[in-house]
């Protein structure tokens, strides 16, 4: 036994589990390397002054570790002294019995820390057996000064070597795998007071050719800033082939402790250090949104004032202007601008969801730039749209009805001012007055045709009164002009029925005087008057304008024409009847100006408007059935869009329910889904050119379809959105599932319980919910209570997959809390209520201590100085009330 080194004395150490073994039997060429004093004079020199590093604090030491430990009262009182608890009171006899019971009461208080010691008993201490000693010194360092080191989840040794590589990392000629000959050059020594301490050491000035030199360095430094007994010799580490793993141990853990308040610090710095980066891209993000809802709440504010304008244009080329610039709208301005306002929704509910994850505070948007405000807006805007359409469509017929009756103003006012024209002079002639009796008889004759004739074209004036009241009542852009040609006409026709009716009576009076008369000239008259008549009635009817918006209405056009054409051959006998009552010869007929001459002419005159009649009605046939042409078209692709459209939403919705695989397979999906969507989009691009041709031949009705191209852009949009949004629920459940750690196997339980009790697809009634509870274990009103506070804040009575989901990931796993932060504040801080702003710049980043220094409310406790910053109420802030 007393051959053995201390690093074979078997010590293990158990805490309610397996017993795990400090000291590990080392390789073959380490064991020989013990068989060296030199192993022995380094731990020697190492352990007497660690454990005078901690008896000086009661005023003593040791100077023979082997022999100053025999009658156990300085080993018990350096236990004391590191363990700050009270032993049992020593013996102070001076027999080796009262010695080895005191030794034992050490021994006794080392296994009560969990340490199985084998192989060491007390006798062999009391009689001073030095390796025995040194391994019990050993253990005792082991279990008091290392075991307690833990760096990423590693523990003593390893946890130690962990530490002394990332602090050493840095410097060159540096490279710490070991606790023996990474240490012989000094270098590593000084690169970790260095590291915690830069002005103590001037690193660059060492050479690693001179380890005596650097390792008396740092020994010197360590002892005299550090308070870190110097335990070894340069000359024993350089002269040793390989130095002593425990001593170095021993001494590294002295560094270790003496630095772990910095260790503290930077850890805590790390910690806020993350919760800050959160932090601030959670605000980027949110500026992010208030701008894009700013701009699109600007864009809608600026459109619907245009949009609800209802002011009308003069000319339809103007309306027809009006009506291309919508389309623009629809086609160039809107759809950009759709896709904004998606984005927006789901840049939203991807920020709650990192918010949540990170048990921030739920994102509240300035006031009027919530999801539902821009919602809102949007209906508004959508609502201006289609009453704009609307108006348009309605404003185009209104100035074709009134380019339509201006026009047949202008052409019945016309014939009718071309008849009026020399009348009134006619009528004022006092030929009577030296007439013979047959002149007189043929005069009166004349005038009473004339009547006849002024009788017929009563109707004309009627409807030329009829057509401009009904322009007035457009509110026709030229009604001025209209309504005094039409005054000027009715009091023309006032003043030629005066005029007429004085004629009349002068006449008759000289007919008492006046007998004979012309009863061929007269028939003729008779006759001629109303056929006269007709005829330009015929010719007015002939040239007379028409607008019609379907099939049938021309072909009601073209079967009056055919039955108008059908008359002519008796019309024609009638000419020529009228004519045979007429004298031919030099003497101008008495009782008509209606000559056979002129009666030809407007005969000759009809039969060619016939012919033209002809060929503007068939024109508008052919017109009308490219409408109907254009009706069907329409209807065929749109009876095939609309059921695409409802399908793909069917589909998608069973897509977002019914997901199979992994999250990334599921997003990889409806990605690729969405490809094929897309591709779709030429149909809706043809469709609309389809419609544009329809509205350009002001085709307003569709008997083949019971689509119309808003409900199919509606549709179109909410497929696209519902599919940006299936996409956004999948993203958002791979950044809970990776931010919470939340399983596969865990997601596609939630899904199925979810859809289990979802009956319409959307959320989850407060009783589905509640039956959802309980098949997961939840039971009781009070906590379905509570729950229900969490996943529905606003009370709407709903539940949705994703606040689900959110509330079984905060129930399964951990998170960071504002309690952690606060702690990790306190420790940079010192253990005070406050921090001071040289303190935020010397242990965070540049930028982040700034974040901080700009945010913080000054401390207004009692204790504070000049300048001290509140943390706590930072801390609270970043997480909310709830959480304190």
């Amino acid at each position: 036994l007393n051959n053995l080194s201390p690093s074979e004395l078997s010590c293990q150490y158990s805490a309610g589990g397996p017993q795990i073994s400090y000291m590990e039997q080392e390789n073959d060429w380490d064991r020989d390397m013990l068989l060296d004093p030199a192993w022995e004079r380094q731990q020697r020199k190492t352990f007497t002054a660690w454990c005078n590093s901690h008896l000086r604090k009661t005023g003593t030491q040791i100077e023979n570790i082997e022999e100053d430990f025999r009658d156990g009262l300085k080993l018990m009182l350096l236990l004391e002294v590191i363990s700050g608890e009270r032993l049992p009171k020593p013996e102070r006899g001076k027999m080796r019995v009262h010695n080895i019971n005191n030794v034992n009461k050490a021994l006794d208080f080392i296994a009560s820390k969990g340490v199985k010691l084998v192989s060491i008993g007390a006798e062999e201490i009391v009689d001073g057996n030095a390796k025995m000693t040194l391994g019990m010194i050993w253990t005792i360092i082991l279990r008091f000064a290392i075991q307690d080191i833990s760096v990423e989840e590693t523990s003593a040794k390893e946890g130690l070597l962990l530490w002394c590589q990332r602090k050493t990392a840095p410097y060159k000629n540096v490279n710490v795998q070991n606790f023996h000959i990474s240490w012989k050059d000094g270098l590593a020594f000084n690169a970790l007071i260095h590291r915690h301490r830069p002005e103590l050491i001037d690193y660059d000035k060492l050479r690693k050719d001179d380890p005596v030199t650097n390792l008396n360095n740092a020994f010197e430094v360590a002892e005299k800033y550090l308070d870190i007994p110097k335990m070894l010799d340069a000359e024993d580490i350089v002269g040793t082939l390989r130095p002593d793993e425990k001593a170095i141990m021993t001494y590294v853990s002295c560094f270790y402790h003496a630095f772990s308040g910095a260790q503290k610090a930077e850890t805590a710095a790390n910690r806020i250090c993350k919760v800050l980066a959160v932090n601030q891209d959670n605000e980027r993000l949110m500026e992010d949104y208030e701008k894009l809802a700013s701009q699109l709440l600007e864009w809608i504010r600026r459109t619907i004032p245009w949009l609800e304008n209802r002011t009308p244009e003069k000319t339809m080329a103007e309306m027809q202007q009006k009506l291309e610039d919508f389309r623009d709208y629809r086609r160039v301005h809107k759809p950009p601008k759709v896709q904004e306002k998606c984005q927006l929704e789901i840049s939203f509910n991807t920020l709650q969801t990192k918010l949540r994850l990170s048990n921030r505070p739920a994102f509240m948007p300035s006031e009027g730039r919530m999801v539902s405000d821009i919602n809102g807006s949007w209906q508004t805007l959508e609502g201006a749209e289609k009453g704009y359409e609307e108006w348009l469509l309605n404003e185009i017929r209104r100035l074709e009805r009134l380019d339509h009756l201006a026009e047949k103003f202008r052409q019945k006012a016309a014939i009718h001012e071309s008849w009026t024209d020399g009348k009134e002079t006619m009528l004022k002639q006092k030929d009577y007055e030296t007439a013979n009796l047959s002149e007189v008889k043929a005069l009166l004759r004349k005038h009473k045709a004339f009547e006849s004739e002024l009788t017929a074209h009563q109707d004309r004036v009627e409807q030329i009164a009829a057509i401009a009241q009904e322009l007035n009542d457009l509110d026709y852009y030229d009604s001025p002009s209209v309504n005094t040609r039409c005054q000027n006409i009715c009091e023309q026709w006032d003043v030629l029925g005066a005029l007429t009716s004085g004629r009349r009576e002068a006449l008759e009076n000289t007919e008492k005087q006046l007998e004979t008369i012309d009863e061929m000239y007269l028939e003729y008259a008779k006759r001629a008057a109303p056929f006269n008549n007709w005829m330009e009635g015929a010719m007015e009817d002939l040239q007379d304008m028409f607008i019609v918006h379907t099939i049938e209405e021309i072909e009601g056009l073209i079967t009056a024409h055919e039955q108008f054409k059908s008359t002519l051959p008796d019309a024609d006998s009638e000419r020529k009847i009228s004519q045979t009552n007429n004298i031919n010869c030099s003497v101008t007929n008495p009782y008509t100006t209606i000559t056979p001459e002129s009666i030809d002419n407007k005969w000759e005159q009809t039969q060619q408007l016939v012919p033209q009649r002809d060929a503007a009605l068939q024109e508008e046939r052919s017109k009308q059935q490219s409408n109907e042409q254009l009706r069907v078209q329409f209807a065929t692709q749109a009876n095939m869009v609309g059921p695409w459209i409802k399908t793909k939403m069917e589909e998608i919705g069973r897509i977002s329910i019914e997901m199979n695989g992994t999250l990334e397979d599921q997003l990889t999906n409806v990605r690729e889904y969405k490809e094929s969507i897309t591709e779709y989009k030429p149909n809706m691009e043809q469709l609309e050119q389809v419609y544009k041709l329809i509205q350009e031949a002001l085709i307003f009705d569709n008997m083949y379809t019971q689509y119309t191209m808003e409900h199919l852009r509606v549709s179109w949009e909410q497929l696209l959105t519902t599919i940006a949004r299936t996409i956004s629920e999948i993203e958002n459940q791979i950044l809970t599932r990776d931010a919470k750690g939340i399983s596969q196997e865990q997601l596609h339980e939630y899904r199925a319980s979810f859809n289990h009790f979802d009956k319409v697809r959307a959320s989850l009634l407060c009783s589905e919910f509640k039956a959802c509870l309980i098949s997961l274990g939840y039971d009781g009103d009070a906590e379905f209570a509570r729950i229900m506070g969490i996943v529905d804040p606003n009370n709407s009575g709903a539940v949705t997959f994703q606040a689900f989901i959110d509330f079984m990931s905060r129930e399964t796993t951990d998170t960071d809390t504002a309690d952690q932060v606060i702690a990790s504040f306190k420790i940079l801080a010192g253990d005070k209520s406050y921090i001071t702003a040289e303190e935020l710049r010397r242990e965070l980043p540049s930028d982040q201590a700034e974040y901080c220094i700009a945010r913080m409310a000054p401390y207004e406790g009692p204790d504070g100085v000049p300048g001290a910053l509140d943390y706590m109420s930072f801390s609270t802030a970043l997480y909310g009330e709830s959480d304190l």
